[in-house]
């Protein structure tokens, strides 16, 4: 990456967007900022590898937000992760078998985020949020939680999407976990899985550390920043809000995927 001060500037303020997204929706952010220090200059071969540090502190940052206000369960947490690293590794030695090179799996991935939008943007029966009169009938049982980790985190080493963008709606509509839980402890997985992606990256020379270095700097303030944002929001505001994430990502996943296997 270049080290004039244009450069180094759009990348602290890369890591600001990364670190709101992952704040306020509790993704990694690798949806924007890969692309982003691709345009700085980082070769495609080390973007992937070199977004990867920025996570840990960007997720702790809005961990540490989530926890103040009591939203992470710590439960689910302890429920999903594990599974997440394990399927993560394994996702990873499965890379380079999977058919198409993972185009048409990606485009599938694709369909649900778009599906998982629509079912959060229409009309609901049901209360968003617990209540007195109706309580939210959660079903966030243990088998339903390792299957959620597991599938965010071979999603995440087959393809490199980031865990969040599975396990939000995973625990939000499978689950039934207030939203703003499932962001809260979705981040707090996020952070989890990025340890040892990034010490593999780091072991395979994998990683601008100029610009990792930027990006980190960039992300605790756009991370606590976002955390705020997504605490103070109404559940119906926030519900759009994450359908809209979910649903701008389905968009670019599926025409960055066809046109690659158009060529």
């Amino acid at each position: 990456m270049g080290t004039t001060p244009l450069n180094v500037l759009l990348t602290l303020a890369a890591g600001v967007v990364t670190g709101m997204l992952s704040g306020a929706f509790g993704i990694g952010g690798a949806a924007f900022s890969t692309p982003a220090i691709r345009v700085l200059g980082v070769p495609a071969a080390l973007a992937v590898g070199t977004t990867l540090p920025s996570i840990l502190p960007s997720a702790l940052a809005g961990t540490i937000r989530y926890v103040r206000e009591s939203l992470v369960s710590w439960r689910v947490v302890a429920w999903t992760a594990p599974p997440g690293v394990v399927c993560a590794v394994l996702g990873s030695l499965l890379s380079s078998r999977v058919p198409g090179e993972g185009h048409w799996l990606m485009i599938a991935t694709a369909g649900l985020l778009a599906y998982t939008s629509w079912r959060m943007v229409r009309p609901r029966t049901t209360s968003e949020e617990p209540s007195a009169t109706r309580p939210l009938q959660r079903r966030d049982h243990p088998g339903l939680l390792l299957s959620v980790g597991a599938a965010a985190g071979l999603l995440s080493g087959l393809l490199g999407v980031g865990g969040g963008t599975i396990m939000v709606p995973g625990f939000s509509e499978l689950a039934r976990i207030p939203l703003k839980t499932a962001i809260a402890c979705s981040l707090v997985c996020v952070g989890v899985f990025a340890v040892p992606a990034t010490l593999t990256h780091w072991s395979l020379g994998g990683i601008d550390w100029l610009a990792a270095g930027l990006l980190s700097v960039g992300v605790v303030p756009g991370a606590r920043l976002g955390a705020a944002l997504a605490i103070r929001a109404g559940a119906r505001r926030l519900r759009l809000a994450v359908a809209a994430f979910l649903g701008a990502v389905a968009v670019v996943y599926a025409v960055g995927e066809m046109l690659a296997l158009s060529r």
